[in-house]
């Protein structure tokens, strides 16, 4: 069987349920085999994260743990530069994959903006794309918003021997990081919007609360901690 390894990128800041239904509605409906979930270190678009690099891997690890084929990447941790999905692309191309054999995975509300991202369109070769449905973001409208892009848009499961966006409608959760940290803020209760372990971390070391007394500030230390995380040296 081919392999077909799923891309679930984001700042994780911290990661919740809505980008775990992500993943698992991409793996089900392609049928990815693995999938790798990449924090990521600066993210171009969005505003410096608020939980250290440490503590977004420690999460992102938490919340994959025991989910077969799922695995916690440092992939971007470990550069100094913004994290454009194009670089990324490049080095797991550089590591022997073929962009047929991977699947972007993202939330419909996100790729709205695709056109603003780093080597668009030429990005849209370095992978095919698994586009799911968002509330108040149907996959549906994507056509309309992005005719341009309109022919490569397919429902699964389909032949993924060309580069395609797949089209995938299923329910995910409707939380947010930013709502998250300021029910943290507020002293409200986080349950059920992020992985049970995920909580017990936020919890345990007083993130996103002013001031978070358990957060590493020291990026130079934060970052071989995320390696040895999973088993990397």
């Amino acid at each position: 069987m081919m392999r077909r390894v799923g891309i679930l990128g984001g700042t994780f800041d911290p990661i919740h349920c809505g980008h775990i239904d992500l993943g698992l509605a991409s793996q089900r409906a392609l049928q990815l085999t693995s999938i790798l979930v990449i924090p990521s270190n600066i993210p171009p678009h969005r505003t410096r994260p608020h939980a250290s690099t440490f503590h977004r891997f420690a999460m992102t690890a938490i919340a994959v743990a025991g989910r077969a084929g799922w695995q916690a990447s440092d992939l971007e941790l470990s550069q100094p530069s913004p994290s454009y999905t194009e670089a990324t692309l490049s080095r797991l191309h550089d590591d022997g994959y073929k962009a047929t054999e991977l699947f972007f995975v993202i939330g419909a509300d996100a790729f709205t903006d695709i056109r603003s991202w780093k080597d668009y369109p030429r990005i849209l070769d370095g992978a095919h794309f698994a586009v799911v449905s968002r509330p108040g973001s149907p996959v549906q409208q994507l056509t309309q918003l992005l005719p341009e892009l309109a022919a490569r848009m397919k429902a699964p499961p389909t032949d993924a021997s060309e580069m395609s966006i797949f089209l995938i409608e299923a329910a995910t959760a409707d939380v947010s990081s930013t709502a998250i940290r300021q029910r943290r803020q507020r002293g409200e209760s986080i349950s059920g919007l992020v992985p049970p372990g995920v909580e017990q971390h936020i919890e345990q070391h007083g993130l996103y609360q002013s001031p978070a007394p358990s957060e590493p500030h020291d990026e130079r230390l934060a970052k071989p901690a995320a390696g040895r995380l999973h088993g990397q040296s």
